[in-house]
Parts: structure tokens; C-alpha cells; sequence
């Protein structure tokens, strides 16, 4: 293990009803005035944007809102709610839906606090310079997957360019988080198993590190994966189970606020990187597009470090070990394949609904080296011709 530190200060107020609360906690952090920020017609429809506006009148909490927020968040929105926070005076906001309006939530948290500078300029490849305020956030969750709702991470996407980025600050991580599971009976099975796939591979992300790790991190790791796959399963064949949902929900948090890579160097997190590229120029669904391409990093890299692929796929998979290490590891990404299919999630680029041209993949490898300056990952070090043969190999 390395030495670590680890940084959780989000309230949670977790369970049936808890968005009633969202104007106490945005009061007790502060709140005056706040920007409610969400997705499409449905959180309008299901009546939960009222029960909100109702919940900060209650407290004293002026507001006004912006919705539009779309899957793989844009610029544009991030723009467009900059001007509105800085017309109106808001000091505080509220983010209510999944990690796409959380993220898009913390962008303009960025871009208002900070109003004499381009908010882009915290996101692009040049890292032109780095954040130094931001306005408080809350969340209220509607969608089991990104993880936003705890880290200090944001993702944003320029439509104009297709360039996918990300910025991660302690200054945005939320004030406060509601989680109430069952907001998200409703969601599409589809929807819930990428938000599963998704919480699965930021634990996956960290589990591949080129440091080591602590014996206890690993089985808190373990044990997040494992619930998370027994949950999703439930919840493919029985939607509306609220204790699958909060399962699946709490995991979500736990996943992506540090907590499963205690110890290590933080993780590879070039799945994340080479998925970026797919949602930026096909706007795909984050977690099905991570699933699409995992299986090929996998085997890519797995050379590099056959004995950490071997132990995920014993104490996470279930698989008994074989003659050797590479043996037993390729029958573990084998397994979350067969996994991933059984909840009906893509595992190639064909099954993802893309068939990316030569050109598209020579220039999304090339995109997403410059990520890292030429080269991403850390178990095993990949330039753009590494990243361009996995696309082709997830063919």
C-alpha cells in the first residue's frame, strides 16, 4: 500500500421521502437563492421539482430553475446556466437528477464563481488552469450510476467539437446528497443496468493500480462489486424492488468517493478515457459504452499484471483458479462478460449500436492519449496506436 489520504465531507440523507428535507439542508449550508438544475419532463411530471420548490419555500430558500440537461453534458447547457446564476444572484445549487446534471451542476458552479474566466478553460487538454471557487451544490438523485453525488469529479461535453472532458476539485463536491431509491423504480432497465455497469467500473478502475493495495480496501472493493451484480440482476427481473434499489444506490456513492482505492496509486482509469472519446463523437450511454470496451482493455493489458486480473477474478467472479495466473484471469474477464450480457449490456463496439470508421478510431485514440500527454493508464502505459488497437479488437 502508499500513504493516502481520503476526503468524504458530503452529508446523506438516504431513504423514503428524503427529497422533503432538500430545503432544511440547502438552508443549514447556507442557501439564499438557488439554481434547481435538472434533466428532461419526467422529474416535472413525477411531481418532484415541485415537491423541491415546495420543500425551499418552506425554508426560506428563493429559487429559480433550469432544466434540458442531456446525457453526456454540454457546454452550451453549462454556458446557459452560468449567465442565469450570475442575472439572479444565486449562491447555491441544487442538482436534481444523475450524474449528468450533477456534473453539468458543478460546471456552472465552476463558471459562476469564478464569472471573469472561461469555465472551459478548467476541462480542455491544455489544463489552462485549475478551479478556485465554487458555488455550493447539493444533489437529489433520481438515477443509481455516476457517483457524482460524492466525488470531486465532473464531466462535461463541448457538442461543438465532440470533445469529452473532465475536471476533478474538492471545491464541487456536494454540500449535501438526498437519496431516495425510490426515485428510480421508473427508470428503463436499460438505464438501471448502465448505471450498474457504470458504478462497477469505477471499483474496477481502482482495483487495477501498479501499487498495491490494502487487504481490507480490496474487500470492501469485492463486496461493493458482488452487491452491485447480485442487485442488478434482481432488479432486471424485478424493477420495483425498493431494497434492490437502495443496495444499488448506496453502492453507487461508495463506488466513486474514494473509498475502493485506499491504498493504491488511485487506479488505471483508462476505460474511462478511451469510453470518453465513444460518448464525445456518438453520444452512447456511459455505462453501456465502459461495458463495450472493457473486455478489450482487459485483455490488452492483462500481460502487465496477470496476478491482480487473477485475484479480481477469484474474490469478485467467482472463478475457481486454474493452472496458472493468465489462465484464471482470462476466465475472470470471461465472466463479467457473461455477466455484463445476462443483464443485457454490450460487450463490443457492434453491440453498443457504433461501427466507427478507421479514421473515427485513429482520431478518438489520438484524443485520447493527449488526455494524458501522449499516454494514459497505469498498468500498462497506452499511446494512441494502444488505444486505436483496443477500439479495433472491440469491434
Amino acid at each position: 500500500m502508499i500513504n493516502f489520504e481520503y476526503y468524504t465531507p458530503t452529508k446523506i440523507a438516504f431513504g423514503r421521502g428524503v427529497e422533503s428535507r432538500t430545503g432544511e439542508l440547502a438552508r443549514a449550508f447556507g442557501a439564499h437563492k438557488a439554481l434547481i438544475h435538472y434533466g428532461g419532463k419526467s422529474a416535472l411530471a413525477s411531481g418532484l421539482i415541485g415537491r423541491i420548490k415546495a420543500s425551499l419555500d418552506a425554508a426560506g430558500v428563493a429559487h429559480v430553475e433550469l432544466g434540458g440537461v442531456v446525457p453526456n453534458p454540454h457546454l452550451g447547457k453549462v454556458r446557459e446556466g452560468i449567465e442565469l446564476a450570475k442575472r439572479e444572484g444565486v449562491d447555491f445549487l441544487i442538482a436534481v437528477g444523475g450524474g449528468s446534471v450533477i456534473d453539468s451542476a458543478k460546471a456552472i458552479g465552476y463558471g459562476a464563481a469564478e464569472p471573469d474566466h472561461d469555465v472551459w478553460e478548467l476541462y480542455d487538454d491544455a489544463g489552462t488552469r485549475r478551479p478556485a471557487k465554487c458555488l455550493p451544490i447539493g444533489a437529489v438523485l433520481t438515477i443509481a450510476a455516476a457517483g457524482s453525488e460524492m466525488s470531486n469529479s465532473s464531466v462535461i461535453t463541448d457538442e461543438k467539437t465532440g470533445l469529452k472532458r473532465s475536471c476533478k476539485s474538492d471545491l464541487s463536491r456536494p454540500r449535501f446528497a438526498v437519496m431516495d431509491p425510490e426515485l428510480t423504480v421508473t427508470l428503463p432497465d436499460f438505464q438501471t443496468q448502465s448505471g450498474c455497469a457504470d458504478i462497477l467500473m469505477h471499483t474496477m478502475e481502482r482495483w487495477f493500480n501498479a501499487s498495491g493495495t490494502l487487504e481490507l480496501t480490496d474487500a470492501i472493493a469485492a463486496g461493493l462489486m458482488k452487491t452491485v451484480m447480485k442487485n442488478a440482476r434482481i432488479l432486471r427481473d424485478h424493477p420495483d424492488c425498493y431494497e434492490a434499489r437502495a443496495e444499488v444506490m448506496w453502492a453507487s456513492s461508495l463506488s466513486h468517493n474514494g473509498l475502493t482505492g485506499c491504498g493504491s496509486d488511485g487506479g488505471d482509469w483508462a476505460v474511462h478515457k478511451i469510453e470518453h472519446e465513444l460518448g464525445g463523437m456518438f453520444d452512447v450511454t456511459h455505462g453501456a459504452g465502459l461495458a463495450a470496451v472493457w473486455g478489450s482493455w482487459a485483455r490488452y493489458v492483462l500481460p502487465e499484471c496477470p496476478k491482480r486480473f487473477a485475484e479480481f477474478a477469484v474474490q469478485v467472479m467467482g472463478v475457481a483458479p486454474a493452472e496458472s495466473d493468465e489462465a484464471t484471469a482470462r476466465a475472470g474477464i470471461e465472466a463479467v462478460e457473461a455477466y455484463y450480457r445476462s443483464v443485457g449490456m454490450p460487450t463490443n463496439l457492434r453491440e453498443l449500436g457504433v461501427t466507427p470508421t478507421e479514421q473515427q478510431i485513429v482520431r478518438m485514440a489520438e484524443s485520447a492519449a493527449s488526455v494524458g500527454g501522449g499516454r494514459i493508464g497505469v498498468v500498462r502505459k497506452l499511446d494512441a496506436n494502444d488505444i486505436a488497437a483496443i477500439y479495433r479488437a472491440a469491434l
